[in-house]
């Protein structure tokens, strides 16, 4: 096991003039599951095959545990990759497939034997070993590219967006298996998903990545409690946090009928900028929906003309079971716009009634209007 460093590490494609991944810079500690996350185009694979020795690096460096390997060769790495597609052998068993990297390296039959039959067993794969993959379900083919990694006890795991191929509800079970199998080995993991539920479900921290610049890096939880900018506070988090301008006002700011006390620093911060005003989050959880008599413990339909809160208008209701999500819309400063609240699964509103919303105490996120970077602490 070994930590992993990008420093500064840059990737310039031949006739382009903008970096596919610019002055990336992370470190990544022994053992850790590092998740890259962001929409298509953002770097991420780019970053994850810079590592890997699949392309160039054109500025900076990457290094391995103390190794220097920003132009060393795929196979002096010491690091084992899992693909999207799998890149299996058609015509060798699960067990020749698993070992086929170490009968290249010279292994004794002996060696490679025992090391994929201990791989096999914690992946539940033992009665399989002597299949094809043409026999195997998705989810069994990709344990097995994921055995292939594990017999050969790399430094690193690398791994491209491995789950894509998988339907939803296999997509959840392999993540938890993975993540599990990871705590397991201990072994330091650089995983790339466009996924943001399984960035924030898999990942001992997350690096949000767009136009190939790094945005943040954190843990989930510090993520979703204190995204650095509109970006990340728009990507992570699902539903995704809504996200409205509103004016600055005595007090805090205007929301709807209510002024809604925010932090008071990220209000003088803002107005120091020359700005009226700035952009308030709040996640769907953290809406109160507000009845006439004034109070927000309950749901309850909503007068348009009521003077607590921002009227919603009611589009659609998705319930899940354990939850149910409002999908409305509400006018600010004369222009309409989508909020998504979560409500009570029990006591869902109809479609085309109103609600009155306000954002709970502590719950908003403040950012600036021009920049876009968090004002709030």
């Amino acid at each position: 096991m070994a930590t992993v460093t990008y420093d500064k590490a840059t990737r310039v494609y031949p006739g382009s003039e903008t970096p596919a991944v610019d002055q990336l810079d992370i470190q990544i500690e022994d053992g850790e599951f590092l998740v890259l996350v962001g929409p298509s185009g953002c770097g991420k694979s780019t970053s994850l095959r810079m590592l890997a020795g699949l392309e160039d690096v054109n500025g900076g460096s990457i290094h391995i545990g103390d190794r220097d390997v920003t132009h060393l060769p795929p196979k002096d790495r010491d690091i084992a990759m899992v693909f999207q597609n799998y890149a299996l052998y058609p015509h060798m068993t699960v067990a020749q497939n698993m070992g086929f990297a170490l009968k290249i390296a010279g292994v004794n039959k002996t060696d490679i034997r025992t090391k994929v039959e201990e791989a096999a067993k914690i992946l539940d794969l033992t009665e399989y070993l002597d299949r094809k993959p043409k026999a195997l379900s998705g989810g069994q083919r990709q344990r097995v590219a994921m055995g292939r990694a594990i017999v050969r006890e790399p430094q690193v795991f690398l791994m491209d967006e491995p789950l894509s191929n998988l339907d939803a509800k296999l997509r959840v079970q392999t993540r938890t298996q993975i993540a599990g199998l990871q705590r397991r080995l201990g072994v330091t993991t650089v995983y790339v998903t466009h996924d943001q539920v399984e960035a924030m479900t898999m990942g001992d921290r997350v690096a949000v990545l767009k136009d190939g610049l790094l945005q943040q890096i954190d843990s989930p939880r510090n993520m979703y409690d204190k995204p650095a900018n509109l970006f990340v506070a728009g990507f992570i988090g699902s539903p995704a946090m809504n996200l409205v301008e509103v004016p600055i006002t005595d007090g805090g700011v205007k929301f709807g009928n209510s002024v809604v006390p925010v932090e008071r620093a990220a209000l003088t911060e803002a107005q120091n900028k020359g700005d009226s005003k700035v952009v308030v989050g709040c996640r769907p959880e953290h809406f109160a929906v507000v009845r006439e008599d004034g109070s927000s413990n309950a749901l309850a339909k909503a007068d348009e003309n009521a003077t607590a809160g921002l009227a919603v208008t009611v589009n659609v209701v998705e319930e899940t079971g354990a939850d149910a999500y409002v999908y409305g819309t509400a006018e600010f400063g004369g222009e309409v716009k989508d909020l998504v609240i979560r409500v009570d699964s029990r006591d869902v509103p109809e479609k085309g009634s109103k609600l009155n919303v306000e954002p709970k105490p502590g719950e908003t996120h403040v950012f600036a209007a021009g920049s876009g970077e968090r004002l709030s602490d």
